[in-house]
């Protein structure tokens, strides 16, 4: 019978193979699913719990509600977000799969995606596109990944992230754009390298569930046809070996050494000096 180890090291390695990783067990309790959805849903009406508002972002407070809710830091508004973003269990879920010593967040984006509207109108797509594209703070060489936290049931009606697997492997390509709305179109342009296959792994996962993928794997998701909302939180991470270019504090590393916005989830002390 495979040991803890035997399993820790089997799901490494397969995360280091495909370049994302699910977690179909919720890692998170259901009370603190609730109140995180509900502190999601406050910040959709601007009540902020801690009297601090999330930084400038894509959707605000009286938006078009058929947009796509992208509200950036929102745990530094709300105990429950914030609860779930330095959550222990997320920290140990993450070292486990990349071996890291540390694992902090660094950037973390509210993310509500709503069902087509019954009038017809479209559910918001999110376009194929790599999270490096968008990192450029960052030394080349940083070790960085996103956890994507499910605080809905996250069906395949419900418009889930699928990653291209083994895309990780495929280099920066530069070809992505997280806010084109037609992503089937947008995928069958992208040039999939020589040798390489376009193969889908679809991030269904339960309220609680996680996804991790790497900072270069392909990923996107279509409609929402669940008729409910699909509510999820994609945390940013980071190990020990991660640098911002320059050492500059400014943008997505502004407030890295802040704990109160950028909380460390894991810590291994004999490893960490």
């Amino acid at each position: 019978m495979p040991t803890a180890a035997d399993q820790r090291d089997a799901a490494r390695a397969q995360f280091e193979r495909d370049g994302v990783y699910l977690c179909r067990e919720p890692i998170l309790s259901a009370d603190l699913i609730a109140r995180a959805s509900a502190g999601m849903e406050a910040l959709t009406r601007a009540e902020y719990e801690t009297g601090v508002p999330p930084q400038p972002s894509y959707w605000n407070p009286g938006d078009d509600p058929q947009k796509l809710v992208k509200i950036e830091m929102p745990q530094v508004a709300n105990r429950a977000l914030m609860e779930v973003v330095g959550h222990p269990a997320l920290g140990r879920f993450a070292a486990a799969l990349t071996g890291a010593a540390m694992v902090q967040a660094w950037w973390v984006q509210l993310l509500i995606k709503p069902p087509v509207a019954v009038d017809g109108k479209a559910s918001p797509h999110v376009g194929w596109h790599q999270d490096r594209q968008y990192w450029q703070q960052w030394e080349e060489g940083s070790e960085l990944f996103t956890a994507w936290v499910a605080l809905s049931d996250v069906t395949p009606e419900a418009g889930p992230v699928k990653h291209l697997r083994g895309s990780h492997r495929w280099g920066l390509l530069g070809q992505g754009n997280f806010y084109t709305e037609d992503y089937e179109r947008q995928g069958r342009q992208i040039a999939v390298p020589a040798g390489e296959t376009w193969e889908e792994v679809e991030a269904t996962l339960p309220p609680g569930g996680v996804s991790l993928h790497h900072q270069l794997t392909l990923h996107g998701s279509g409609s929402n046809h669940s008729g409910a909302p699909r509510r999820s939180l994609a945390i940013h991470l980071r190990s020990e070996k991660s640098r911002p270019i320059d050492n500059l504090r400014q943008g997505l590393t502004a407030f890295i050494d802040d704990p109160k916005y950028c909380p460390v989830l894991y810590r291994d002390e004999a490893r960490v000096s």
